[in-house]
């Protein structure tokens, strides 16, 4: 009778426990055909960790959990998030862990996509001229495919950017569009002009996206025709638009910062304390890491220049627990067949096996295991760029700044406050990569007491 009674008290309990739960799915707006998967999801989070009651959990042993569930390929991407969610829901609003607070649940459950054959990391490791000549929306590869394949081995050869190619190859189909598929041979500076005037009277575009569209162009005729143009002659130019770069001040770099934790707060700080772009900050791997020296290596940066910056000391606890904990989920990718990186061709072939070691790996890897879009090889990339990019605009709204904030903010901030500081201008220039020394000096703007150190005339004032 005794057992009876205690196992109706059980039923009750674990009764009123679900129906919290459900409560706090409709408290915090989760849809109601979900909640059922969610009550799943916890229910095979507790299956699978017999003996251990919910509240004894640590934000190491979900940690765990969620890396064996992203090393997982059969699990559908909106399936995971659903389970991390639901886990964020028992944790943070229903338990009230301490710890779960300051869990990163962004960086789990980010909806961002995996390195795709267009993402610059691996775009030109994957397409050859050929693939991209059969892309829809290629005017040039579909109609003069000759020319497009020496335009790829011209920008290349030329050492460009992947994005640089991007960017002109837009611009050259579109100069073919408004020429109906043709070339100008005959005359074609005044189809040139003729051009650029359209874009500036009827597309509206400002003057430097027009300046790019005349780069392209003038590239197609330079290098790809062998036939440059000359004098191009009179053009409508829209005013050139002079932007002052956005900058936080040292009070809203901290309370931006204070918003965003874990492994993505690390990213954010490590932005703001060296002027990385976002791009390069992903790309970061383990060997580009020197403590001894405290310094960062950037490789391959824009213009394709390698550069060092300073390591932040207030950074290098956190970076050697950072790479402590990707040796352990690169060690645990490798006994589960997998653990290779992304490596650019030249590199692979010269060192076949440096995919697999430790060095090479990305310093802050993707959450999940993906397909390479090429080879179909199962590997773990760097985390994607709009992690980043979401996770500042967020902590911008929460911080209540009300300027215009993106992740390039926080280089922009970095300049300002050591030109502010007292840092030579031919110091930041080289710590940013500029390869001309009047981009570095827009950064002066802030510099003294308002524009140009001018004292406002209402503060003299009696």
């Amino acid at each position: 009778m005794g057992n009876i009674r205690e196992n109706n008290t059980m039923d009750a309990s674990i009764g009123r426990f679900w129906n919290t739960y459900i409560s706090v799915l409709e408290r915090y707006g989760v849809n109601p055909g979900s909640r059922p998967w969610y009550r799943k999801h916890i229910q095979q989070f507790i299956d699978q960790h017999p003996g251990i009651r919910l509240k004894e959990h640590s934000p190491e042993t979900l940690t765990r959990w969620l890396s064996r569930l992203s090393s997982s390929n059969q699990l559908p991407l909106w399936l995971y998030k659903q389970k991390v969610d639901a886990l964020r829901m028992l944790f943070r609003y229903l338990l009230k862990q301490n710890w779960a607070g300051g869990f990163d649940w962004d960086y789990w459950s980010a909806d961002a996509p995996v390195l795709g054959k267009d993402h610059p990391t691996v775009a030109r490791t994957y397409e050859s001229s050929s693939q991209g000549a059969e892309k829809s929306g290629n005017d040039l590869g579909q109609k003069h495919p000759d020319h497009y394949r020496r335009f790829v081995a011209a920008i290349r050869v030329s050492d460009l950017s992947f994005n640089t190619e991007r960017s002109y190859l837009s611009w050259i189909n579109r100069f073919l569009r408004f020429h109906d598929g043709k070339i100008p041979i005959d005359n074609p500076e005044t189809e040139v002009a003729s051009f650029l005037e359209h874009l500036a009277v009827k597309r509206k575009v400002v003057g430097a996206t027009q300046g790019q569209a005349l780069n392209a162009i003038v590239f197609l005729y330079r290098r790809v025709l062998e036939s440059p143009l000359g004098e191009i002659g009179h053009f409508r130019r829209p005013k050139r638009h002079q932007r002052v770069p956005t900058v936080l001040s040292k009070r809203e770099v901290t309370a931006l910062l204070n918003q965003v934790r874990g492994q993505t707060g690390m990213m954010l700080r490590l932005m703001y304390g060296t002027g990385l772009r976002v791009q390069e900050c992903v790309r970061l791997r383990l060997l580009d890491l020197d403590f001894d020296y405290k310094k960062i290596t950037v490789h391959e940066s824009k213009g394709k220049k390698d550069r060092v910056v300073p390591m932040p000391c207030s950074l290098l606890k956190t970076l050697k627990k950072q790479i402590a904990w990707v040796e352990v989920k690169h060690l645990a990718d490798c006994e589960a067949g997998y653990g290779e990186v992304f490596m650019p061709d030249a590199l692979a072939r010269k060192y076949p096996n440096a995919a697999k070691e430790l060095r090479w790996q990305y310093l802050f890897p993707a959450t999940r295991i993906s397909n390479d879009p090429h080879s179909n090889a199962k590997r773990r990339h760097h985390i994607h760029p709009t992690v980043i990019q979401r996770a500042v605009r967020k902590a911008a709204i929460e911080a209540g700044i009300t300027k215009r904030v993106t992740s390039h903010t926080l280089r922009h901030s970095f300049a300002t406050h050591l030109l502010e500081s007292g840092s030579d201008i031919r110091t930041v220039q080289e710590l940013l990569g500029h390869t001309d020394v009047k981009t570095t000096m827009i950064y002066t703007h802030v510099l003294g007491k308002g524009g140009n150190a001018v004292t406002s005339p209402l503060d003299r004032l009696d």
